[in-house]
């Protein structure tokens, strides 16, 4: 039967917070290692050790810890036609966008009063609005100060590659674990019509030339890393008729070269954002679009499918955005760090985690010896926690996995207007949720209506409320099994 529920959303709650007190009190989790024994059999330990608290570089992780990015670099190098960078600006959610710049004295007082605050954070990357490596000396400012406050976050970076090589061994010596390079090309011809310039050795540079020495020093800094033990995640933008083909030799190039995970991510093209591509017609892909290259890049380096394309100043679970929690006007200047929240918070989601990892086993494994030979796409509606715990009219995003003969697999994710908007507007807002589950099978949801539930069945979509607070890998099995034939019970006795 299913496992006890223990979601994300009630480990901080009220009615959990009297056992984070207790168990901060009595000393939490003892060391970093907390939720170690967690580890699927498939992963080397120390790779584990890495990435077990990650939720950019561990699928796994995503469900249960958040990542915390501070706007400190503000200077970049390089101009990239999908980019134009923005400050103070809270409604869009994309790379380079931010509603405050920090110094980082100020960057520190935010850390310590999201890690107070969010006893899910785990990670503290600097991703802009700028460039990192670039913009170098507030980045390792903001690194040394961050660290003595808090010295078991994890510390991440990324950047567009081109000031990296002169920073591997500064990173090395910070003990930063996880880059993230922005890697769109290969070919210096392709990536001048990515690439307006660069600003390289006190000189700026157009066209292939450009293009060519950002290519060089990309493959040096991910060559560096790689000897270094440095995991490196390479995200790429699937730019149709631009380089949607060519990214399939930047996988070969990257493997090669040691990436951990490669990130194909749908270039976010809008007139709005005033990007030479928004402006000039250039679309994005569809999710159907991205699913087949993502499915054709299979068998080489290890793809990343679960990004949320986070802005420059983002807090919070992947999925979600609490930044404007944590404005600087609504942080005292004073603050003092208590790691009890986030101890007590590891302690408790690791007994949780090593729950769903059996129930996802057990899943599988019933996957694979079912009779069925047919895939199945099913997009989940959840809060976090590996369960399905969201209602269908409540969801702005849909999490997407596959089950097939080779197993139950995440594939992605396709974000969506909430549907339920008090009775304002939601029939066209319908229509575009199902517009966004394009080639979906089944909906999972804790529960959903009649109404949406007849819409999606008369656009081939079937829409499941049974499973609620199920792990998901539990629930898609038991679909999965009930169109072989197997009946429900076994699938999750």
């Amino acid at each position: 039967m299913a496992a006890p529920v223990i979601s994300v959303e009630s480990l901080t709650g009220a009615r959990f917070s009297d056992q984070l007190l207790v168990s901060a009190k009595s000393g939490g989790c003892a060391s970093s290692s907390c939720g170690s024994s967690t580890r699927p059999d498939d992963v080397d330990p120390a790779i584990w050790d890495k990435i077990k608290d990650h939720p950019c570089f561990s699928e796994e992780a995503h469900h249960y810890f958040a990542r915390m990015h501070v706007a400190v670099a503000a200077a970049c190098n390089v101009q990239c036609n999908y980019c134009n960078r923005k400050y103070d600006c809270a409604n869009e959610s994309r790379p380079g966008v931010v509603s405050e710049k920090l110094t980082p004295d100020q960057a520190v007082r935010k850390v310590i009063a999201v890690a107070n605050e969010v006893p899910q954070l785990s990670v503290l990357g600097i991703a802009g609005p700028g460039d990192a490596c670039y913009d170098w000396e507030k980045t390792k400012a903001t690194f040394e100060r961050v660290v003595r406050e808090i010295p078991d976050v994890k510390l991440c970076v990324s950047t567009n590659g081109l000031a990296l090589p002169d920073h591997v061994n500064e990173l090395v010596d910070m003990n930063v674990d996880h880059v993230t390079i922005t890697i769109n090309m290969v070919d210096p011809e392709v990536g001048a019509k990515i690439y307006p310039w660069i600003f390289y050795d006190h000189r700026r540079y157009v066209g292939i030339q450009a293009a060519r020495i950002l290519h060089e020093r990309q493959m040096l800094g991910l060559e560096m890393l790689s000897a270094r033990g440095i995991l490196t995640k390479i995200n790429s933008v699937m730019i149709p008729g631009v380089n949607d083909q060519h990214l399939i030799e930047v996988n070969k190039w990257v493997k090669q070269r040691g990436a951990f995970l490669h990130n194909v991510m749908p270039l976010i093209s809008d007139p709005a954002h005033g990007t030479h591509y928004g402006l000039t017609g250039q679309r994005g892909p569809n999710a159907m679009e991205m699913k087949a290259l993502q499915d054709r890049l299979e068998g080489g380096a290890k793809l990343m499918r679960h990004c949320r394309q986070c802005r420059a100043d983002a807090v919070g679970l992947l999925g979600e955005d609490r930044g404007q929690e944590f404005t600087l006007d609504q942080i005292p200047g004073e603050l003092t760090y208590d790691a009890g929240k986030r101890e007590a918070y590891r302690e408790l989601v690791a007994d949780e985690r090593r729950d769903r990892l059996a129930a996802r086993s057990e899943a599988i494994g019933m996957v694979k010896t079912t009779s069925s030979g047919k895939s199945l796409l099913v997009a989940v509606a959840t809060k976090g926690g590996g369960r399905v715990n969201e209602h269908f009219g409540h969801a702005k995003e849909f999490q997407v996995y596959e089950a097939s003969p080779i197993g139950i697999n995440f594939i992605g994710h396709r974000k969506v207007e909430q549907y339920c908007l008090g009775g304002w507007g939601e029939n066209a807002t319908l229509d575009g949720v199902i517009a966004a589950l394009e080639g979906i099978d089944v909906v999972l949801c804790v529960k959903i209506g009649n109404c949406p539930k007849d819409q999606l069945a008369d656009a081939g979509i079937r829409a499941i409320d049974a499973y609620g607070h199920d792990y998901i890998e539990t629930a898609i099995a038991a679909i999965y099994a009930a169109e072989s034939g197997v009946p429900a019970l076994a699938a999750i006795a």
